[in-house]
């Protein structure tokens, strides 16, 4: 006989023990600097640790003049190729980047076209679950949240494999691809299922074509009729583009070093990369910023007037309005100072989709605030660098232009990362046999054990 139990719920002792945790958990944050911890693996000027190598790309926010390290306008480079560069090159031709660009970081160099159209070849026959699987694993157990059932379905997934814990070079390359090749159908018809089962709109449950690019079927899945412009598939291509990877140095990719580095399998390593993006500090702050604008709109009658605009910003800062979290989401980096490149590249895209879709004064206001919020900052907080718009600016505004809903913002960010967390497992397997592991000092003092009887 099954016995039925009660989930377990936030009660007043589990509170009590809370906050007994806290208490007893809780550093002085002093010692930190005593001992030279770099918390957040970051130094008092927010320069990361560095903690490994990597060919796969770099991030450039600073210059070293008369031996001072000086800002600059940010730059990033895919294999050494500067992200300007890679991105031009294959607008002006008319061409969608994500393949191109996939191949690049996960070989190292650019494909000619006879392997460019195989690499495509080869993305389009992974596009296939196994038999049932959206019936049996994703409809079974809908839920609003989609990073979490993308990685119950990539975990799912390893059951399927008869060769996944297989870490040969040959095996972990044809994991990735599938995963590359799949991510946007798990994503998709996780929301489907979500849509009717939990919202009670209708099921659709549409198949990729294998002439189409990721992003225009990732369109063709996602929308009842199937239909979608040339500029939202450009767009969404170029977005997935500038979010595909970012240093080994970002929270997620970290992630995937670390556990790749344990010798675990490739399912178990994504799901932890996921785990990872899901955080609002990371893959989630896009749906921040619409939020904030929202609200922003709700509460600035004149959304055209400057100082109007200011004084909501200030407003956030000072805890007093949206979430009171004291934040401008979208505005900041822990890398960039003076500019994001991926920002920079987006915006000029971003304004012409605004007008495609009657939505210029929209992006006139995003453009305000991108222009107001650092002088705001610098204002009201004492900072050690400057701000910039960073891409999670605007890429929720791109989002919900495209008609994507919420739920799917951050598995977008995951459809594209998933490239960048293939290479870095990639590279970890081949340069290193170490596990990772980090020193962490006791600052406990040791104690006597006290018999249960006389406590």
């Amino acid at each position: 006989m099954t016995v039925e139990r009660d989930v377990l719920e936030v009660t007043p002792q589990i509170e009590a023990l809370a906050s007994l945790c806290k208490s007893n958990s809780a550093i002085d944050a002093k010692l930190y600097k005593e001992f030279d911890v770099k918390r957040g693996l970051r130094d008092i000027n927010g320069k990361g640790v560095l903690a490994g190598l990597t060919n796969i790309s770099d991030i450039i926010s600073a210059r070293e003049v008369d031996g001072k390290l000086i800002p600059c306008e940010g730059e990033l480079y895919y294999r050494g190729i500067n992200i300007n560069d890679l991105v031009s090159g294959f607008m002006k031709d008319g061409r969608k980047g994500y393949e191109e660009t996939a191949y690049l970081l996960l070989f190292g160099e650019l494909p000619d076209a006879r392997r460019l159209a195989d690499f495509k070849s080869l993305l389009a026959r992974g596009r296939t679950l196994p038999t049932n699987f959206t019936r049996d694993v994703i409809m079974k157990a809908p839920t609003h949240d989609m990073m979490n059932s993308l990685s119950r379905s990539v975990l799912t997934l390893a059951s399927y494999d008869n060769r996944a814990d297989d870490i040969s070079l040959p095996n972990v390359l044809r994991q990735c691809l599938m995963l590359i090749s799949v991510f946007p159908m798990l994503a998709v018809y996780s929301y489907h299922a979500y849509n009717h089962y939990e919202c009670g709109g209708s099921m659709y449950i549409h198949y990729p074509s294998d002439s189409l690019s990721t992003a225009s079927n990732f369109l063709r899945i996602l929308r009842p009729d199937m239909q979608y412009t040339p500029l939202e598939a450009s767009v969404l291509d170029l977005a997935l583009v500038l979010h595909m990877e970012h240093g080994g140095g970002n929270n997620s990719s970290f992630t995937t070093h670390v556990v790749t580095s344990s010798g675990t399998d490739t399912y178990s390593t994504v799901a932890a990369a996921l785990g990872s993006l899901k955080g609002p500090k990371h893959g989630g702050a896009n749906y921040k910023v619409v939020q904030m604008f929202n609200d922003l709109k709700q509460n600035v009658s004149d959304p055209t007037d400057d100082e109007q605009v200011a004084d909501y910003l200030c407003k956030l800062l000072r805890r007093e309005a949206f979430d009171h979290k004291g934040l401008i989401y979208g505005m900041g980096h822990a890398v960039y100072s003076i500019s994001d490149p991926r920002a920079q590249v987006f915006k000029s895209f971003v304004g012409k989709l605004a007008h495609e879709k009657g939505r210029d004064a929209d992006f006139a206001l995003y453009s305000s605030v991108a222009r107001l919020a650092p002088q705001v900052i610098a204002q009201e907080r004492r900072i050690y660098k400057g701000v910039s718009a960073n891409v999670d600016f605007y890429s929720g505004f791109v989002y919900s232009m495209l008609g994507l809903p919420p739920e799917l913002y951050t598995p977008v960010f995951a459809m594209a990362r998933i490239v960048g967390w293939s290479a870095h497992r990639l590279e970890e397997l081949i340069n290193t046999d170490k596990i990772i592991r980090p020193a962490y000092r006791c600052v406990l003092p040791e104690t006597d054990y006290v018999a249960l009887s006389e406590r």
